[in-house]
């Protein structure tokens, strides 16, 4: 049977997806997988005793952040239960990606998964909503909306800013997904080393921590621009 190559040169105008779609019965594709992604030294999620994870997701952004809640929540019971603060933020109510899948996960982890809802576009009547305006939250992010829809970073803990949680076994660690502006405005633009030699891209680099969880007074080490 033929075979199909996934490189530029061979692949459509159109993206992988487009020419996966075009193959026919007996035809193969080529591909290459991406190199397991590190998080800050390592590519494991389970096991790292974050205490409590806020995912920042713009739009599609969440598809990825959805699988690190599962993995988190499904985790083996012996190691410590990650508590997971969820922001999603979108332009109307109709392009919430996983609200159901999300909502249904609030039920059943109720003490621990938490789910927010901003809205960049907040006047637009849904038809969800029977004609009713949005109630839920507003904007692209703020300080502000960090603070009531996200853990608090451990500089707020150790300052005696929140009396709820011991520093000693308190520990945060937010991951922020989006298109490259969402990334920008919530944590800083994220690089690239210099060109591989095989002529591929390099690859990212984090970066400084910039924007508003910059502002909102977490660390390097307690953000990841996904």
């Amino acid at each position: 049977p033929p075979t199909a190559s996934s490189s530029s040169q061979s692949s459509s105008s159109d993206g992988v997806g487009s020419y996966i779609c075009s193959l026919q019965p007996g035809q193969t594709m080529m591909a290459t997988l991406k190199p397991q992604r590190l998080i800050h030294g390592s590519s494991h999620i389970v096991g790292r005793h974050w205490t409590h994870v806020g995912l920042v997701a713009g739009g599609t952004g969440i598809a990825p952040l959805f699988q690190l809640a599962k993995i988190l929540l499904e985790e083996d019971s012996t190691t410590p239960q990650t508590s997971i603060h969820v922001l999603s933020i979108n332009r109307k109510e109709e392009d919430i990606l996983l609200k159901e899948e999300l909502d249904q996960l609030v039920q059943d982890y109720p003490d621990r998964f938490k789910v927010t809802y901003s809205l960049t576009d907040p006047n637009i009547v849904t038809a969800k909503k029977n004609d009713n305006k949005w109630t839920g939250m507003t904007g692209r992010g703020s300080v502000e909306m960090v603070r009531a829809a996200l853990p608090p970073p451990q500089s707020a803990i150790t300052k005696g800013g929140d009396q709820d949680h011991s520093s000693s076994s308190f520990s945060t660690m937010i991951f922020v997904c989006g298109t490259d502006g969402f990334v920008d405005t919530w944590g800083g633009p994220v690089g690239r080393a210099p060109p591989l030699a095989n002529g591929k891209k390099g690859p990212k680099i984090q970066g400084p921590l910039l924007g508003i969880l910059k502002e909102a007074g977490y660390d390097e080490s307690e953000v990841f621009k996904y």
